[in-house]
């Protein structure tokens, strides 16, 4: 066999790092919603190293839409590579953290036993902003959602990650048994305690009783995650089939760096993450504050403008010599000035590895890829800072450029005239409101900031945020993004 199994490691090349530990003596420990790129790049990595000691944390990896992942690893025996590379170079590992795969809508009964298993101690998510069914200006669950609604009447067969934790918990309390921690992964600001309310909204929609059992049991710990994951390509896979000198459908490229910071908030224990690199702290708020704007809002205004420039990569938007001044500036006068004291931390060397980070070559990120969902990360990566700013009357020229070029991206005309494939939940109203109000700034911007799921009801009638956003918006359309970042510095 010319692909990567378990009768297969002790084939792999010596410098590959593999799975120290007897992968049969795993067990399941954590079921995880969401097992796709990032998850098996970041918390399967840091628990992997963990398995020889302790293999009672194994790793159950749930598909809540799509079975491709299932489809890819399981003839793999669950294990995949990650090639992690940096200017000293690139390492390759193969993780063997997976006990197993599981695609919801095709068993949601198997599903529901594994999450009353009392083994299990932990369900983590790693779901996007989309997957917590939630408006991302309020944080409001939304209760109107098809899904929702269903799982609400039909917990046994839940559609969400929201009815299939709450189904689980569900079953332990009938049954007795202690709840799971609820272990968010996801960029949300306090990921753990946004997941927490929405949980308890759902469960008060669907029994009030259960909703009071939760509230007082189940702890939902607040996580910072960060590892820039690009989306696996062909490419990809040739080049790990060179490195293993076997096949692996979908292994996982990535940066060498990682972090991760957890809330130490667990009742029924936890890994020893710390022991390969984690942060357990009492308070994730500041860091989780800190990546969110200053990493994934640069990341985003990036995205936007740099495929309005015609940038494939982050890597290509960081060639372009005004986006990457701006994005610095946007970072260290607009962004750090609203960050909370992280008590000695610096700031100002943090943003430098980010920008190091945003010009690897090796890390083929498109910016499509990053662009998309922008409904759901707008509020979280650039409306705070901005709403922060506002509020000290501060100038917002750069944020706002971040904003007007999601504007102009979710036309789906580029500069060229070449079409866009939006990816976005709210795609099919984003294309209504641009088809109506044209490439007209003056028309289309108040169109856009009308969409209160996104801007809210205070952003679109203060005219010191939508001014700077339309003149922006009509100068992306006059004179185009690189001409217009070249001005702005």
């Amino acid at each position: 066999m010319n692909r990567l199994c378990n009768a297969a490691l002790s084939r792999l090349p010596a410098l590959i790092e593999r799975p120290a530990y007897d992968r049969t003596r795993m067990t399941t420990g954590i079921v995880h919603l969401g097992i796709g790129a990032f998850q098996r790049a970041h918390q399967a990595v840091y628990t992997d190293a963990l398995l020889a000691d302790d293999p009672s944390w194994g790793i159950l990896g749930v598909s809540l839409r799509s079975p491709d992942t299932r489809d890819a690893l399981a003839p793999q025996d669950g294990l995949y590579s990650v090639s992690a590379t940096d200017d000293r170079g690139t390492g390759c590992r193969v993780i063997g953290a997976l006990t197993g795969l599981i695609v919801a809508p095709e068993d949601p009964a198997l599903l529901g036993e594994r999450l009353a298993d009392p083994a299990v101690r932990i369900v983590s998510t790693t779901v996007t902003e989309k997957g917590y069914s939630h408006d991302p200006a309020t944080g409001a669950l939304r209760e109107d959602d098809p899904d929702i609604r269903h799982d609400v009447r039909h917990i046994d067969r839940p559609r969400t990650t929201l009815g299939t934790i709450v189904g689980g918990l569900k079953r332990r309390r009938n049954a007795g048994l202690a709840p799971f921690t609820v272990l968010a992964c996801d960029n949300l600001p306090s990921n753990g305690h946004t997941l927490r309310s929405l949980v308890l909204r759902f469960a008060e929609l669907h029994d009030p009783d259960l909703s009071r059992w939760i509230a007082g049991e189940v702890r939902f710990p607040s996580t910072m995650v960060d590892r820039i994951v690009p989306a696996t390509t062909d490419a990809d896979r040739a080049v790990a089939k060179y490195a293993l000198g076997l096949e692996d459908a979908w292994p996982i490229m990535t940066e060498r760096f990682s972090q991760w910071v957890i809330e130490d908030d667990f009742n029924l224990g936890r890994p020893e993450w710390d022991r390969s690199g984690a942060q357990f702290v009492r308070d994730v708020a500041p860091y989780e504050l800190m990546k969110l704007r200053l990493l994934n809002g640069s990341h985003s205004t990036l995205a936007y403008l740099g495929y309005l420039m015609g940038a494939e990569t982050v890597a290509d938007a960081m060639n372009e010599p005004a986006l990457a001044r701006l994005v610095e500036e946007l970072m260290r006068l607009e962004v750090t000035p609203t960050l909370p004291s992280l008590g000695g931390f610096d700031l100002a060397a943090y943003r430098a590895s980010l920008l190091e980070r945003f010009r690897n070559p090796s890390l083929r990120h498109r910016t499509w890829q990053i662009a998309m969902d922008g409904s759901q990360k707008l509020p979280q990566r650039l409306l705070g800072t901005i709403r922060d700013r506002l509020a000290q009357g501060l100038p917002i020229d750069r944020l706002a450029l971040g904003v007007a070029a999601w504007m102009r991206y979710v036309t789906g005309i580029d500069e060229k005239q070449k079409p866009i494939d939006v990816r976005d939940p709210l795609a099919s109203r984003l294309k209504a409101l641009t088809e109506a109000a044209g490439p007209i700034a003056s028309r289309l911007a108040p169109a856009l900031l009308s969409i209160k799921e996104i801007f809210g009801s205070d952003l679109p009638t203060n005219p010191a945020f939508t001014a700077p956003v339309e003149a922006a918006l009509d100068r992306l359309f006059r004179i185009g993004a690189r001409d217009l970042c070249g001005q702005m510095i």
